[in-house]
């Protein structure tokens, strides 16, 4: 027993003993803190869970609520609770805490400069979350990209592609540029130019054109549709044709008319031009110059 008594006796601190430390009331009161703390600390967590669900579950009760804006603000509530949660978790256990607010103020100081960049990006991506110029599931171009917007970070856009590829964005490249979104109106405007022979009949091709896009039901009346010549080119009379559709539609729609257009052009014998060239072709023989068309 000589080494534990004497283990017990050594001096840790100012003439204080091991053993006068280890007392029954000291473990007691060492227990306390430990116990209160993991309670503070489990309380905290489910507190910060609970509140995340609660601002996260809001958007879900109206169609006209953000999911992206609520499931930020309730990742915010979290850190908050968190944070203070740490902070009373320290405080009980004895520990200084003004002097480490000080201290993470001036380390959060030093890496804020250290990471400008990084920051410039959380700074964008609460600018796009709060104002929300894009929403998950728009169809935008954006930086010179164009996708489906799958995620909204406080750092970065996701986009899948038209390929369906993973396309990882900036948040300050998407706040800083023109952003192009395709989801916000219900209907767009559909745009060809058809061209046809200087030999067909204007009024008829008119009637063939406008005729096979306003019989597709995916056409909409109202807007009217715009339909006229709009160019007179070397081997084409051009017709600019517009008419309005369902943004979701707008795609398909547009490469289907060209095809149903085509095809009724061919069917009511409108002709399609081809590009011509006239030679001139001077004889040595004869002074009159001689004609010949080829394509």
């Amino acid at each position: 027993m000589e080494p534990i008594d004497d283990i017990l006796n050594t001096e840790i601190y100012n003439g204080t003993a091991l053993s006068d430390v280890l007392t029954l009331d000291f473990l007691a009161s060492v227990l306390g803190n430990v116990v209160t703390g993991v309670l503070i600390l489990v309380a905290g967590l489910l507190i910060a869970s609970w509140l995340k669900r609660r601002i996260t579950g809001i958007s879900a009760r109206s169609s006209r609520l953000d999911d992206t804006l609520f499931a930020f603000l309730g990742q915010i509530a979290r850190y908050i609770v968190m944070i203070f949660t740490v902070l009373i978790l320290l405080n009980n256990l004895g520990v200084q805490t003004t002097s480490i607010i000080a201290a993470l103020g001036a380390a959060g100081l030093a890496v804020g400069l250290a990471l400008q960049g990084t920051l410039s990006n959380v700074a964008a991506g609460v600018m796009i979350i709060v104002f929300r110029p894009i929403k998950l599931g728009d169809f935008v171009t954006v930086a010179g990209q164009s996708g489906t917007v799958k995620d909204i970070t406080l750092n970065t856009i996701e986009l899948a592609s038209i390929g369906n590829t993973q396309v990882i964005i900036p948040n300050s490249e998407v706040w800083g540029n023109v952003i192009e979104n395709y989801s916000v109106y219900k209907t767009r405007r559909a745009e060809w130019t058809f061209g046809v022979g200087y030999g067909a009949n204007l009024k008829t091709a008119e009637e063939v054109i406008l005729s096979t896009i306003m019989a597709d039901p995916r056409s909409k009346s109202e807007p009217a549709p715009f339909i006229q010549v709009n160019n007179l080119n070397d081997s084409s009379v051009d017709f600019l044709v517009r008419v309005w559709v369902e943004s979701a539609d707008y795609f398909q729609y547009q490469a289907d008319m060209k095809r149903k257009v085509k095809e009724a052009l061919d069917t009511n014998d409108v002709p399609i031009p081809f590009p011509t060239r006239t030679l001139h072709i001077e004889s040595d023989d004869d002074s009159s110059a001689g004609k010949l068309a080829a394509e």
